[in-house]
């Protein structure tokens, strides 16, 4: 996923932010630095891409040798095949085996790249000018090296947590989420989840950390397909029920409505964080949409850009459209997708009822043709979580603003809030706007991040396992 779903939106934010942080010296741990970068290099070069010559299994059994040969005992490391796939669960067994476990959880497949695209190959990692380059450089195999790093970091220091840390990596991720269900499922029992597949920091043009992001909510994905259907007839004799007018005159219904503005705990404490300090249309609208969500001025300012629009309520939008089936013939069908990213809380369902009204078609039919996704609320803002995080990235960007955050994209957390298990985007990689190459060409993140990284992986992963 998806990390950077939110980076466009966020880094206007930054724009208004003070640039105050300056990375502290981070603490000595020289043997995880390298084996991170190693480690990220090594998973790199497996091309664990959906299709008949997906890598993920092997990456899944290399990254079995690791661990085990760190000190994970060899049965608490599984590897489970589904399809043309697998996802890995390791546990780092605590003292209390009665405490509900602090789950890490992260992915290990990544979207394709097409060699022929890119500057280099994709699966041939390389650290050139300070970036590692190669497909899941952001998205998100760094991440899964510097988690494993730190916990072999830990078993070398001899650490004992109280409650057991669960490392798990699910191997689809950026397609069909079969193992992100099936894993959530097994680990419904969890106290929280850490999604280092989340949240991140933002950097200024010239290096400096600006702010850093966790996440603790997304969106609800939702596909809904219209449909309306006429008898049909020849062309040369028109009558005025006619499926593609219908439809269109739906469609644009649909389009001019706007679903009731919302705000939760985590969006308002957003906007409020954002506006400090300045003035002017877009900081004023957003401490008053906090202050009051049904403000028109305020609406009307942060839904007409494109940033923030999906910050504040459920959106849909048409995305796919077709109709008729001769150049000669009335229609016969016209059908037309709308996808819906839909706040927190709100039923699917219900969207689509209102989605209905809002056509006011009678002859239009609509159906849920959502895959892969199911509805989840905002995870709480935990104080313990939030004191976690913010002692962590204390230790390496002292003073760094520190903004919860909502994506309007989907990942693996949705799934664990469906159970129930507050889950929490942490990542703590920075990156320039400039060098958000996820999912696209000639992918990259600067190494400059192993070291603080693992110095904010210490902190709370330690922290939270307490």
């Amino acid at each position: 996923m998806h990390k950077r779903l939110t980076m466009t939106a966020l880094a206007l934010v930054g724009a208004m932010l003070p640039v105050t942080a300056i990375a502290k010296d981070a603490a000595s741990h020289p043997q995880a630095d390298t084996q991170a970068l190693d480690l990220a290099k090594r998973m790199i070069a497996f091309r664990s891409v959906q299709g008949p010559t997906n890598q993920t299994p092997q990456l899944a059994a290399y990254l079995k040798t690791v661990l085990v040969a760190g000190g994970f005992a060899d049965e608490d490391v599984s590897i489970t095949p589904v399809d043309d796939t697998a996802y890995l669960i390791a546990r780092y067994r605590g003292t209390d085996s009665s405490a509900k476990p602090l789950v890490i959880s992260g992915h290990i497949d990544v979207v394709e790249a097409k060699p022929a695209d890119w500057q280099r190959d994709p699966f041939t990692p390389v650290v050139e000018n300070g970036y590692l380059f190669g497909r899941g450089a952001t998205d998100m195999k760094l991440d899964g090296a510097l988690a494993i790093a730190t916990l072999l970091e830990l078993k070398r220091q001899g650490y004992k947590p109280h409650r057991d840390i669960i490392l798990e990596f699910s191997g689809d991720e950026e397609t069909a989420m079969k193992t992100s269900a099936m894993i959530a499922e097994k680990l419904a029992n969890a106290e929280l989840v850490l999604n280092i597949d989340g949240g991140g920091g933002h950097l200024s043009e010239d290096g400096r950390p600006e702010f850093f992001t966790w996440q603790g909510a997304e969106k609800t994905y939702a596909d809904f397909e219209l449909t309306v259907t006429n008898p049909g007839g020849h062309s040369s004799a028109p009558r005025k029920a006619n499926a593609i007018y219908q439809l269109s005159g739906a469609l644009d219904r649909i389009g001019a409505y706007q679903f009731t503005p919302q705000v939760n705990d985590l969006t308002r404490s957003f906007f409020l964080e954002a506006a400090k300090g300045k003035s002017g249309p877009i900081p004023d609208a957003m401490r008053a949409f906090a202050a009051d969500p049904t403000n028109k001025q305020a609406i009307a300012t942060l839904a007409a850009d494109p940033a923030y629009v999906g910050q504040i309520g459920t959106t849909c939008v048409a995305t796919m459209l077709s109709g008729g089936h001769a150049l000669n013939a009335l229609p016969q069908r016209a059908t037309a997708n709308i996808n819906c990213r839909i706040f927190p809380g709100v039923k699917p369902a219900d969207v689509m009822a209102k989605l209905k009204e809002v056509a006011a078609e009678p002859a239009l039919t609509i159906k849920d043709v959502t895959e892969g996704a199911v509805p989840n609320d905002a995870s709480p803002m935990r104080p313990d979580f939030v004191a976690a995080v913010t002692r962590a990235m204390n230790k390496v960007y002292p003073g760094v603003p520190i903004l919860p955050s909502m994506a309007a994209g989907a990942s693996d957390s949705m799934w664990f809030r469906y159970h129930h298990v507050p889950s929490y985007g942490a990542s703590p990689v920075f990156i320039k706007e400039s060098d958000d190459f996820s999912h696209g060409l000639n992918e990259r993140t600067p190494v400059s991040n192993i070291s603080p990284a693992i110095t904010y992986y210490l902190s709370l992963f330690t922290d939270l396992a307490k």
